[in-house]
């Protein structure tokens, strides 16, 4: 079956990234909007566009019965579901398919299989592969808490339909336990319209790898290699990279093994990553699988040289893989920084406003995917990404090289930006070294912290916001709220 017209059921940056390949391989586009979000750089460039009614905003993105009767009035043939929302949602899959639709992703069984967390834990320790001790709260609700307590402490609970850090808290003690069950289940019954709950062994200080798979309708599982995602900040990912820096051939050569074995083995179709959590002392564990596109997959693509959305929609069409597992080649280093409107040095917080400039970073290697325009309002009704800035080097050190300048390129005023922070991350001994886990912000939180602006920093901030904005050339800045990453090192 040939995809003449893709809905993308998204929004932002990622609609955006699948238009461009889709275009680019003669795909009509069809990208949805809502009233309060009308001004994404992906409207620009669709065949078309469709208003999204829902109130909060975010409801509308999850009303899957609307998003299906939207694509099938503008006339598509498919639809793409991108990350988040109703990406991993088996049912809304299962509905694209009974509509007569393609569902670009793998098939509603895999995803029921695989994207629930419990599920996916119980299918790889069938498989062999090694999970952490867990128990899930679906099998006996009133004894959760209890069968919780008795794994040992420090827990994580997290909902079993959701990622991206949603949902996810850190139990130390049995005293704060109801507390976070309770606020795991609301979050993942706002962000994913699921509840349920999972509690598992946290292992402190772990890194955070990940294999990128892809299966298509013809047998073939390989894999393209593995991510390092272990800066984090609230269980969601700020930077990744790949290769995994540190990482022995042996022990990368073993976890991408059972990460295919897995995914051969659940008759995975598209892409799909498969989630670890490697400790201290180098034993790794499954920690669940993703039935979608990542948000760092673009570290996989400079790396490899291949377009990921490309192979979905081909997959998706019922063609076969254009590579075998001995025909993938991996070249150089790249790194991802996830763009966020957000405070970084006041505890993560995040931040609203107008974009009253906007300027990309350039750069051999550079690659900045935008989900925000000039002119456009950034509000807290999504998520506060805005932009992922990728770039690739011959070699780590190089990558971080580029990294860093274009950090440093990277100028928005009016929207506070997690950019400056960024920067310092990478320029810490520490993560140059490749001596990272999921608990480096933590243990480098004062050494992370930014140096007073000087009085000259902030009377030419002033002037640069005179500028930008007349009406604001009276305003006294303290600690400045307009964000601009081109200002400091």
């Amino acid at each position: 079956m040939t995809i003449h017209k893709l809905f993308i059921a998204n929004r932002a940056e990622i609609a955006l990234r699948i238009v461009r390949t889709a275009q680019r391989m003669g795909i009509a586009t069809v990208v949805p909007w809502h009233a309060r979000d009308r001004h994404g750089p992906a409207l620009q460039v669709a065949s078309e566009t469709v208003e999204l009614i829902g109130d909060p905003p975010v409801s509308a993105w999850l009303n899957a019965r609307a998003l299906i009767q939207a694509a099938i009035d503008s006339g598509c043939d498919a639809i793409h579901p991108g990350y988040g929302f109703l990406s991993e949602n088996a049912d809304f899959a299962r509905a694209v398919t009974q509509a007569g639709l393609t569902f670009v992703g793998p098939p509603s069984d895999v995803i029921e299989r695989m994207g629930d967390k419990i599920t996916a834990r119980n299918f790889a320790t069938q498989q062999g592969v090694p999970v952490t001790p867990s128990a899930e709260e679906e099998s006996s609700p009133e004894t959760f808490a209890e069968r919780a307590a008795a794994i040992g402490f420090p827990l994580l609970i997290k909902g079993t339909a959701g990622g991206g850090g949603k949902g996810m808290h850190i139990v130390r003690d049995v005293s704060s336990l109801a507390q976070a069950i309770a606020t795991a289940r609301a979050e993942s019954q706002r962000y994913f319209g699921d509840g349920r709950l999972l509690a598992e062994r946290f292992v402190e200080k772990p890194r955070h790898i990940e294999v990128q798979v892809f299966g298509d309708t013809h047998g073939q599982v390989i894999h393209l290699g593995e991510r390092e995602c272990s800066i984090q900040r609230r269980f969601q990912k700020l930077i990744e990279e790949s290769p995994a820096p540190t990482l022995s051939a042996e022990l990368r050569e073993r976890i991408c093994q059972a990460a295919v074995t897995l995914a051969r083995a659940a008759g995975y179709v598209n892409a799909g990553t498969v989630e670890c959590i490697v400790s201290q002392t180098g034993e790794f564990y499954f920690l669940e699988m993703n039935t979608r596109l990542q948000v760092e997959h673009p570290v996989t693509e400079m790396v490899t040289g291949l377009d990921l959305v490309e192979w979905q929609l081909r997959v998706a069409q019922g063609e076969a893989l254009p590579l075998r597992q001995a025909q993938v080649q991996s070249h150089g280093s790249a790194i991802e920084c996830r763009i966020l409107a957000e405070d970084a040095d006041a505890g993560f917080v995040p931040d609203t406003g107008k974009v009253l400039l906007l300027q990309e970073p350039q750069g051999p290697g550079v690659r900045f995917d935008n989900g925000v325009m000039q002119g456009a309002t950034v509000s807290a009704d999504f998520d506060s990404m805005l932009a992922k800035l990728v770039v690739h080097g011959a070699s780590r050190e190089v990558a971080i090289s580029r990294m860093r300048q274009a950090l440093h390129d990277t100028v928005m005023l009016g929207v506070t930006l997690n950019s400056h922070f960024l920067g310092r991350v990478l320029a810490h001994p520490e993560f140059q070294a490749g001596a990272t886990d999921t608990d480096f912000l933590e243990r480098h939180k004062a050494s992370l912290k930014p140096a007073p602006w000087t009085q000259a920093e902030q009377q030419a901030l002033v002037a640069v916001a005179a500028t930008a904005s007349p009406d604001r050339s009276s305003t006294t800045v303290s600690e400045p709220h307009l964000s601009m990453g081109a200002w400091r090192n």
